[in-house]
């Protein structure tokens, strides 16, 4: 379909693939949208793609694995640019269950859904995907409640759902080709618009979060809106103690918005 995201199949990390396109934002530049493969034993896809993506995203996700072959369909959480392709992966892959939280279920309309195609993991807890455990950490920053990455035992990446996107410019292959100014004004921008409670967070308690992070000394930063991010850490994290104390986000109102399509008309 014309105007559709082109996904690209990547390889990001060992055993990990990415399938990954851009979204615009008006007047902000562009927002990078990420699903993962883990090509453990019991293959692990992350999310599936935008709404807007869908028509693309599962010929690109039959390009690299048979969707039959999925064991596990890690769901982050339930916003519309992480389930755009649910219902056709979940047709094509009649052995996949869906991980997911006990919220994550209510808001995804499952209760009604075979028991044995849901699967329920809250931070803290771990489970076997064959030849690795997988174990689930709540991120420091997030949207929707239910928000819920891992890190993988085998290779240490970690996937950390919306933590750490970055509004961007133009598309880059890793974070660390991304000039660090720009890296960090799109990080704190996209902090502050997606998880605007930030600031009303004790600044104790938010330091403790982000050292949980820093002690999972992750090989790799697997975000659903950031390029990976390898031996980057650190920069991360002292950017998202940043958005701590930035302002605010204030959307245009809608003068500023017709002003923005007349511009893009």
């Amino acid at each position: 379909m014309e105007g559709q995201p082109v996904v690209e199949v990547r390889a990001v990390h060992e055993d990990t693939e990415s399938l990954g396109s851009y979204v615009p934002v008006p007047g902000f530049g562009i927002l990078p949208v990420n699903a993962f493969i883990v090509r453990a034993e019991q293959p692990l896809l992350v999310d599936t793609g935008a709404i807007v993506m869908k028509d693309a995203f599962m010929p690109a996700l039959r390009s690299a694995i048979d969707p039959a072959d999925i064991r596990w369909l890690w769901l982050t959480h339930t916003d519309p640019d992480h389930i755009g392709s649910l219902a056709a992966i979940m047709a094509e892959a009649p052995n996949a269950r869906i991980i997911t939280t006990f919220l994550g279920t209510g808001k995804l309309g499952l209760f009604g859904f075979p028991v044995d195609r849901v699967y329920l993991v809250n931070p803290g807890q771990s489970m076997s995907i064959g030849d690795r455990e997988i174990v689930a950490i709540k991120p420091p920053s997030f949207d929707a409640p239910e928000s819920t990455g891992f890190i993988d035992s085998k290779t240490r990446a970690f996937f950390c759902v919306d933590c750490f996107g970055a509004l961007m410019s133009e598309p880059a292959a890793t974070a660390a080709d991304i000039p660090e100014a720009q890296l960090r004004d799109g990080l704190v921008t996209w902090a502050t618009v997606d998880a605007p409670w930030l600031q009303m967070v004790d600044e104790e308690r938010f330091g403790r979060s982000l050292e949980i992070v820093r002690q999972l000394d992750a090989s790799v930063v697997l975000s659903s809106h950031l390029p990976p991010a390898r031996g980057m850490t650190k920069t991360l994290l002292g950017f998202l103690r940043e958005a701590h104390d930035a302002p605010s986000f204030i959307g245009p109102d809608q003068a500023a918005l017709e002003r923005m399509m007349a511009t893009m008309a």
